[in-house]
């Protein structure tokens, strides 16, 4: 099966414009999809639309081909998942969770929870009503991946965490990628995501805005150029080279240019006979290809 989850026309009313309206979208097997917006855009309710804990009031979610609200059970077994709000059984320490949850999974070896937990530096003896935010996101991470589960749906995962811990856990994730997992990630993060991600959706006020190719964005053939000089005399001449100067500091003898990759060379052979005193690319990211989308709230 190409599509893993498929959603349909998937919309949750609550009213007032709040809620997602006609999502369409796709993730196929082994890909890492990323689901980005703001806080309240909707990716919550979305993803527990895919989990099987709202039933919507228009089009459908599936997974592995299933109906996500009939099938729920079933679903799940091949699902692991991180919440957007943790909330732990009355149970006393992350040890004790992490038992049960093994028991429910039937796993017996705990090779990979160990991993898992000396990965993320959790000391999982603490007792759970204690935790810090941060800990007790390390320990539902464990919970979720520790059972080496075909389908990952994770959301906003990082919360709480520290720099250190953000880019360990997503190592894992970029394991889990190699691993061949089928990985849906929502996030309010754009370069958290960017660089693990195939394709990246924005959703903004429960609308799904764009779908972007992270290979597209990555190799986009549109480069950003900030030059300065080191007199104003070559600067002015530069400026009227034809060039498309998207920002101009003259304070500074500065020209931020946009270029096409076949124009390069052209941009090049003007700054040879010109005195510059430097040069740097201005890398395009997932930021920029979705500002134009989200600013204007304009569906692509």
């Amino acid at each position: 099966m190409d599509e893993i989850i498929k959603l349909s026309n998937l919309t949750k009313d609550y009213g007032g414009g709040r809620g997602i309206f006609d999502i369409t979208l796709s993730v196929r097997k082994g890909e890492t999809f990323g689901f980005v917006g703001t806080n309240g855009s909707g990716k919550t309710t979305t993803i527990r639309e895919i989990m099987g804990f709202l039933k919507p009031d228009g089009g459908a979610a599936e997974v592995l081909g299933m109906n996500a609200w009939t099938d729920s059970p079933e679903i799940k077994r091949s699902v692991g998942y991180i919440p957007g709000e943790i909330a732990f059984p009355d149970v006393k320490t992350g040890t004790a969770f992490l038992k049960i949850q093994a028991e429910f999974l039937g796993l017996t070896d705990m090779t990979y929870a160990n991993y898992l937990i000396k990965k993320l530096q959790l000391d999982p003896s603490a007792s759970l009503k204690r935790m810090s935010k941060g800990m007790k996101q390390k320990t539902a991470m464990v919970a979720a991946l520790m059972g080496d589960k075909e389908i990952l749906i994770l959301d906003e995962p990082t919360t709480g965490l520290d720099p250190l811990m953000r880019s360990a856990f997503m190592e894992l994730i970029t394991e889990e990628k190699r691993k061949g997992r089928t990985i849906f990630m929502s996030s309010h993060l754009f370069e958290e995501i960017e660089d693990t991600c195939d394709r990246v959706a924005l959703i903004k006020d429960g609308k799904l805005l764009d779908i972007a190719d992270m290979e597209k964005i990555r190799y986009h053939n549109i480069k950003t150029y900030k030059i300065e000089f080191n007199n104003a005399a070559d600067y002015k001449e530069f400026c009227g080279g034809g060039f498309d100067t998207v920002r101009r500091q003259d304070g500074h003898n500065q020209a931020t240019v946009e270029i096409d990759d076949k124009n390069v060379n052209a941009l090049f052979k003007a700054l040879k006979s010109l005195d510059v005193k430097f040069i740097s690319e201005k890398r395009y990211d997932l930021e920029q290809y979705f500002n134009k989308f989200y600013i204007k709230g304009e569906q692509k």
